[in-house]
């Protein structure tokens, strides 16, 4: 039976993605205290890349944020599987956004707004967080963007 951060997934028209397999030698979340860290996200749908790229250049605003969102998705069904029920998340304490922009481009923070919408949308209050986005030049295998998060679990 879903609980309320599932069923306020899929009011929103959210689906989470599959959790692929980690790309080296690191795990995709660590557990410690009641803090769980969720390794950085690339934003995937149907297990492929979705908007490789540049922000700015090879991909517009609209569709990085979306990006964010898909990113978001993939922290939160990391999150699943690690402590096996959303409602066990009781905070998005931080997103850290890395965010890869054409020369000149300024606004990754916009960017990431996309991922904020998600958590806000699906844990309310205790969706809003402290936040980092950063600009950079390369991301792995031309990601748009990357997300990794702490969240305050049960």
């Amino acid at each position: 039976m879903a609980g309320e951060v599932e069923k306020n997934l899929e009011a929103a028209g959210y689906r989470l993605p599959e959790v692929g397999k980690p790309l080296g030698t690191y795990v995709q979340s660590v557990r410690c205290s009641n803090f769980l860290y969720i390794s950085g996200k690339l934003p995937k749908e149907n297990g492929r890349l979705k908007y490789p790229g540049k922000i700015g250049r090879e991909v517009t605003v609209e569709e990085g944020k979306d990006a964010a969102r898909l990113a978001a998705l993939s922290v939160l069904a990391t999150a699943k599987q690690a402590v096996e029920d959303l409602d066990r998340v009781k905070r998005i304490v931080e997103v850290t956004g890395y965010v890869a922009v054409a020369p000149g481009f300024l606004d990754a923070f916009e960017v990431l707004e996309g991922a904020s919408e998600v958590f806000v949308k699906v844990y309310g209050e205790r969706g809003r967080h402290a936040r980092l986005g950063v600009g950079v030049a390369e991301l792995p295998s031309n990601a748009c963007l990357q997300l990794q998060a702490i969240l305050e679990v049960e």
